[in-house]
């Protein structure tokens, strides 16, 4: 997702030419530091109407952080007190992956995922509420599913608005990133709906996954995690992006190659303690872009933690973190 290149405030990237070599030596910056409640898996953040903000995340009923500043962190339980019944179609504990919240006509809409672990057979869900917070969500039950004669997985969710439509990308292995058309009144899927393919790797097991889409000048991006996550310290999480003009694609990078042949501009890997930096999401506070992930904590036996870095965009409209 990220070129070959960081920004530089606080440590941030430098960019070192190794000798008689082509191939750039990224320093890539550490996140912002923050207080409190630190401990998070697949973040998702807004800025709510009241001027505070709120993350949820994989974990519990789809687990809950607030601040007031986006620096200190407090834990605010889940989103709901209890699964909603058909999340047990899916696995066996109600265990809900991968949220994505957003906001629209008057609500908030926090898009999740159920399945278990190595299996297609999965669903995206979606809750509303007015406030966004912790506790006043009402769940609205399914909103696209798939199969294990599907070649794709219906797990990690994010909506965005393009030209009067709305779109939700997902995806996880299963040949990668797809995309469907939402109802924006019914925020759910059509049954007949396309299912446009985004991005994918060259060989099995197309370890991509967790995508992201921002319009930022004439252009979309799509960053999402490569490799592997979720084993610690041995994770190898790592976030790509690449662009188009058009929400449907063809996504590329910088070189031209398209993401459905495996192409992708790096933006954030792991580095230092902060290792198998993934599970992104964008969001925007007061004008300016931030990226949020969670790393695992190499000086913490490898606990995984919310990472924030701002994103700048350079003249040629690529993104990069600092």
């Amino acid at each position: 997702m990220k070129r070959l290149r960081l920004a530089a405030p606080l440590a941030a990237a430098v960019v070192a030419l190794l000798p008689g070599t082509a191939q750039a030596d990224v320093t890539y910056p550490d996140p912002q530091p923050i207080t409190g409640q630190e401990i998070i898996h697949d973040p998702t953040v807004i800025r709510l109407k009241n001027g505070g903000y709120v993350s949820y995340s994989t974990g519990g009923v789809i687990g809950a952080r607030t601040s007031k500043d986006r620096v200190h962190w407090d834990d605010a339980g889940n989103a709901f007190a209890e699964p909603p019944e058909w999340w047990y179609e899916y696995n066996d504990t109600g265990d809900p992956w991968a949220p994505d919240i957003s906001y629209r006509d008057g609500r908030y809409w926090l898009y999740y995922a159920v399945s278990s672990w190595g299996t297609n057979h999965s669903a995206i869900g979606v809750a509303t509420s007015r406030t966004g917070l912790p506790g006043t969500w009402t769940d609205q039950g399914k909103v696209f599913t798939s199969e294990t004669t599907d070649t794709w997985n219906a797990i990690d969710p994010a909506v965005i608005r393009a030209d009067g439509r709305l779109w939700m990308a997902f995806g996880s292995y299963w040949t990668g990133i797809r995309m469907v058309e939402l109802n924006p009144r019914t925020g759910k899927a059509a049954e007949d709906a396309t299912v446009h393919h985004l991005a994918t790797r060259p060989d099995a097991p197309y370890a991509v996954e967790g995508p992201e889409i921002v319009k930022h000048g004439r252009y979309y991006y799509l960053f999402a995690s490569y490799d592997a996550c979720c084993s610690g310290v041995n994770s190898t999480y790592k976030i790509k992006v690449g662009r188009s003009t058009d929400i449907e694609g063809p996504y590329v990078d910088s070189t031209g190659k398209p993401l459905l042949e495996g192409g992708g501009d790096l933006v954030l890997e792991g580095h230092g303690r902060y290792i198998g930096t993934g599970g992104q999401s964008v969001f925007e506070d007061r004008g300016k872009d931030w990226l949020a992930y969670h790393y695992y904590d190499a000086e913490d036996d490898g606990t995984p933690k919310l990472g924030l870095n701002r994103l700048h965009w350079t003249k040629t409209g690529w993104p990069e973190v600092f």
